[in-house]
């Protein structure tokens, strides 16, 4: 395989670093210096613990029992993001909690069409509750605007409930 000229490198990582990903260059991940998140609604979920209980289910699964998300779009910033990012979800109009994103998967339906599965840490960390709009799919999330992990003691703790919440959250507490 030739090798590529610096300036077309460049380029190319800038615009397109899975093109370098696919062809086989494994310094392109390790040459990241930040990370990206992403946040994503759980539509259908009450709690963290039903997020916890639908991920458990074999649907939610890879074949090797990992959680994941599958989503129509691939991530641009797919470098970033395996360099130590987090899937966000929001539940209830509220970030609850984080899994750390382990890879990304390519997934076809039975409609054929391909799609990016999320492959997720099982462990679900809580973070500090933060109001967050509704929205479609998922978005980017930078670590300046990422609600902070809570403490392990304070993980069990009952949640507050998502209106005590929500206002606490308004009023700048939370």
């Amino acid at each position: 395989m030739p090798r590529l000229r610096y300036r077309t490198t460049v380029c190319i990582f800038k615009r397109m670093t899975y093109v370098m990903l696919w062809l086989g260059n494994e310094s392109v991940g390790k040459s990241v210096d930040n990370y990206i998140n992403l946040i994503k609604l759980s539509v259908g979920t009450e709690t963290v613990d039903d997020l916890a209980s639908w991920q458990a289910t074999k649907r939610a699964q890879t074949p090797q029992g990992q959680p994941r998300h599958v989503t129509r779009m691939w991530p641009k910033r797919e470098a970033e993001i395996l360099n130590g990012g987090s899937l966000f979800w929001v539940i209830k109009g509220v970030i609850q909690c984080r899994q750390t994103i382990i890879r990304l998967d390519e997934y076809q339906g039975q409609d054929g069409i391909r799609r990016c599965a999320i492959v997720l840490d099982p462990e679900i960390i809580r973070v500090q509750g933060s109001l967050k709009r509704p929205f479609q799919g998922w978005r980017y999330l930078t670590p300046a605007d990422t609600p902070g992990d809570l403490p392990k003691g304070r993980a069990q703790e009952e949640p507050l409930p998502v209106e005590l919440n929500r206002a606490l959250a308004e009023i700048g507490v939370l």
